[in-house]
């Protein structure tokens, strides 16, 4: 992998991922004003979650054509977020962040009996996995999909190694059923100030399932997944020597995949070799079995669980892949039950969706 590291006209970092050495000295000629991003973390009193307040992004980018997406490569008479001609993976900071480090400047911590507020600190970045508008994380090359698992490595690793981030969160969004808002093959990446609330759920679980029984709690659920592997009603969707995908026990959405390595690692940079090298193949199998399901592709949420600073031995690295699509004319909407008391209904058997991922 080769990195290159420049800015934006407005000061922002952007950088370049190539397989190769490759000369990236395109400049960024747009008069951009420098960037100043203010939002505030603000904790509910009532279930210790952080909520994120960013007003500013109301005026972020909506559905741009095709012939002015930021995303693309600049050309003549047509500036973006990318100034070169071309690229292969390409990361910089959201013009539009969620949470930036100058709101440090613009927001003071407060507690007033049971309210807290601290600045929403942090980095939001955007990941553009190839040059090509019309093209999907699925149809990309495996050695592109190792140079984008490279780049997400390579991100985890200088973001946490930044003050004051808790946990980074690597995900992919795809497609308008989702609330996509550009429509090119993009991801994110959110260093967190916090711990989010799902992780410290997860947190808790494990804690108690080791002191409960010894044992780490993803390598339990691990274990009882790959050995059904081959039975009928086994949620085993593949299995490889170094990952294994699986329909969840309790899965939420019609379609979900947990994908794990087999060999636990706390997050993207404690991956082994062997893990890197078969990712791209199993990965891409997964998400073409996701294409395969309806006539039209699926839209999908891909998810980066990663364990939060300071280290907790107890959670693990896994990637969460579900579709908000139950049928080739349906739709998942969250019903009352759901969002106004997060009790999930699911309407797919998780062994079924298991099997139908298999036979695809």
């Amino acid at each position: 992998m080769h990195k290159t590291v420049t800015e934006l006209a407005d000061g922002r970092e952007l950088i370049y991922y190539d397989d190769g050495p490759t000369v990236r000295d395109a400049v960024d000629a747009r008069p951009l004003e420098p960037a100043a991003s203010v939002s505030e973390v603000r904790v509910d009193p009532f279930t210790g979650d952080a909520v994120t307040i960013a007003a500013h992004r109301q005026a972020r980018t909506y559905h741009p054509p095709a012939d002015e997406c930021p995303l693309c490569p600049s050309r003549e008479g047509r500036l973006s977020e990318i100034p070169a001609a071309d690229y292969q993976v390409a990361v910089f900071e959201n013009r539009f962040p969620s949470l930036a480090d100058s709101s440090a400047a613009h927001v003071a911590p407060w507690s007033d009996g049971p309210y807290a507020l601290t600045p929403g600190t942090g980095r939001c970045e955007v990941v553009c996995f190839t040059s090509d508008h019309g093209a999907s994380f699925v149809d990309l090359s495996e050695p592109r999909a190792r140079l984008v698992l490279d780049a997400w490595t390579d991100r985890t690793a200088e973001l946490y190694a930044r003050p004051g981030v808790r946990q980074v969160y690597c995900f992919e969004n795809r497609g308008a059923e989702i609330g996509v808002t550009l429509g090119h093959p993009h991801g994110q990446i959110y260093a967190f100030p916090f711990t989010t609330p799902r992780t410290a759920l997860a947190l808790d679980r494990a804690v108690a399932h080791l002191a409960a029984t010894g044992r780490n709690l993803y390598d339990d659920v691990l274990a009882a997944e790959r050995a059904t592997a081959g039975k009928p009603d086994s949620r085993v969707v593949l299995a490889g020597e170094h990952w294994t995908a699986f329909v969840p026990f309790a899965a939420r959405w019609p379609y979900e995949v947990h994908l794990y390595p087999n060999r636990r690692a706390a997050d993207l940079t404690a991956l082994d070799d062997d893990a890197r090298a078969e990712f791209p193949r199993v990965y891409l199998d997964l998400l073409r079995r996701f294409d395969r399901l309806f006539p039209e592709p699926a839209p999908y949420i891909a998810a980066w669980h990663q364990t939060p600073r300071p280290a907790a031995t107890e959670l693990a690295l896994h990637l969460e892949l579900f579709t908000l699509r139950r049928t080739a004319d349906k739709l998942k909407y969250l019903a009352g039950t759901e969002s106004g008391m997060g009790a999930f209904m699911n309407d797919v058997r998780p062994e079924t969706a298991a099997r139908t991922l298999r036979e695809l």
